[in-house]
């Protein structure tokens, strides 16, 4: 946590907060691995937002007063403004931001902010702080993956009619359009949108006024200040409120597989940029030269969006192998959750960006694409279909004759299109001159028009559709 829990571990002398419990001052090596104001100080703003909330129920139930409710609400708006303001002096004997705060509340206010702790405790203090901060990131994400989808709809659009090879096994297999690849990354992306949304409402329930783990004897009003902080209802149980980090993995879970779908995304950059591909090219923006060879254009960004998955994925088993073994309800293993989560956070919210914006810097090679999708006999299943539904042939025979005539045209180095007709012909005599019009990469991708296939009127009708989803249209 953020500092101890409840007052069972010992600080450093000089903490007044302890009260009279600890004599001696903690080890140098207590202190250092007990602190962690250098991470948990972002959650400042959730943290004052709790407090605020805390107070202002606590005055409306009789708990304490209002003119101490005031200024303990006047003192914490001062330190959120210093804080912001970045005047705030952070200190480490003071271990957590729930401490520096109220520490330097002390000092703005005097006594009434000794009562601002009252009916609660530092465990569900940083579960409701930590609910609140992921819950704002979350929203962060849904936004940064929304503009993503944009970019990505648009250049789709742009590419509904641009033919380019589809793979299997990383060989060719037959002709798609490059507006129908990057919609299926809007599909992943938009599934990944529900995840996060999923997961956002999970978290939000609230944590504050279980206090340490058992609940508290004052009047308080949960649901007052379960709606004052957004949440939708308080926790239901106050061990499970102090103790439950799976909102947490629920949310490192998602962030991973939505890394592993940019980091496959940027994996394909790398592929398109290269010379064997040529797919599309980046401008200065997002590549970097060498050092040595001046011909280079490195697809750093693209690179660097693929490892981040390592981060994110290590954050989620990290988080998840700390959590597994404790029993209820608060132990100090606990203050390593947020650190994982702030990593994964950062890293995601950097590959997102960067994604985006390679999204819209792409600028495709129309004929390369056109050129790579000739390649491979992309058309031997179209052939294969014109025998059946010309010739009413099983499909395995037509596959069969389909095969012969690629291994007929590889033999004479040319592409299905280019063999003459009485070839084909001595290896099925039913085939007559209208079989090259399936032969055509550009009429393949343009005959597959079922639901979800890679026609350029199905792109165009699902990009229509995408921009419909994100309110875009």
């Amino acid at each position: 946590m953020s500092g101890s829990n409840d007052g069972s571990n010992g600080g450093p002398a000089a903490n007044t907060m302890w009260g009279g419990r600890f004599k001696g001052g903690a080890s140098d090596i207590m202190a250092a691995i007990n602190v962690s104001i250098h991470f948990d100080q972002r959650m400042y703003a959730q943290d004052i937002a709790g407090s605020k909330a805390h107070v202002a129920m606590l005055a409306k139930q009789g708990i304490v007063s209002d003119a101490d409710a005031a200024e303990i609400t006047r003192g914490l708006e001062q330190v959120r403004q210093e804080i912001a303001a970045g005047s705030f002096e952070f200190k480490d004997a003071l271990e957590d931001i729930h401490m520096n705060v109220e520490a330097r509340l002390s000092e703005i206010i005097g006594a009434p902010a000794g009562r601002l702790h009252t009916g609660r405790s530092r465990n569900d203090q940083v579960a409701t702080d930590f609910r609140l901060w992921l819950r704002d990131e979350i929203d962060t994400v849904l936004t940064a993956l929304k503009d993503l989808e944009a970019a990505l709809i648009d250049q789709a659009e742009a590419g509904a009619d641009m033919v380019m090879p589809g793979f299997t096994h990383l060989q060719n297999a037959q002709p798609i359009t490059f507006g129908h690849h990057l919609l299926a990354y809007v599909e992943m992306i938009a599934r990944d949108r529900g995840r996060f949304e999923d997961c956002r409402k999970r978290l939000n329930e609230s944590p504050l006024g279980a206090a340490a783990l058992a609940g508290t004897p004052y009047p308080v009003d949960r649901d007052m200040t379960a709606k004052a902080l957004g949440f939708d209802r308080p926790m239901a149980n106050s061990l499970d409120a102090v103790s439950a980090r799976d909102f947490a993995l629920e949310f490192l879970g998602a962030a991973s597989i939505n890394a592993m779908h940019l980091s496959r995304l940027a994996d394909e950059i790398v592929l398109w940029m290269s010379a064997q591909f040529r797919f599309i090219r980046l401008t200065d923006a997002f590549t970097t030269g060498s050092s040595i060879m001046p011909q280079k254009r490195n697809p750093d960004a693209a690179e660097l969006v693929r490892a981040k998955i390592g981060r994110i994925a290590g954050s989620f088993t990290s988080l998840l192998m700390m959590m597994k073994g404790l029993p209820l309800t608060y132990s100090k293993d606990m203050q390593e959750d947020k650190e994982p989560v702030f990593l994964a956070v950062d890293s995601l919210m950097l590959a997102i960006a960067a994604m985006s914006g390679m999204a819209r810097d792409m600028q495709p090679n129309r004929e390369g694409m056109l050129a790579a999708a000739k390649l491979g006999f992309t058309t031997a299943t179209d052939l294969a279909d014109w025998l059946v539904q010309n010739q009413g042939m099983p499909f395995r025979e037509a596959h069969h004759v389909s095969g012969s005539l690629v291994s007929e045209a590889e033999a004479r180095g040319c592409g299905l299109e280019d063999l003459p007709l009485d070839v084909m012909q001595s290896v099925h005599a039913g085939i007559d001159a209208s079989v090259y019009d399936v032969l055509k990469v550009e009429n393949s991708a343009a005959s597959r028009t079922s639901f979800g296939g890679a026609a350029p009127d199905n792109v165009r009708a699902a990009v229509k559709a995408a921009r419909a989803r994100l309110g875009t249209a």
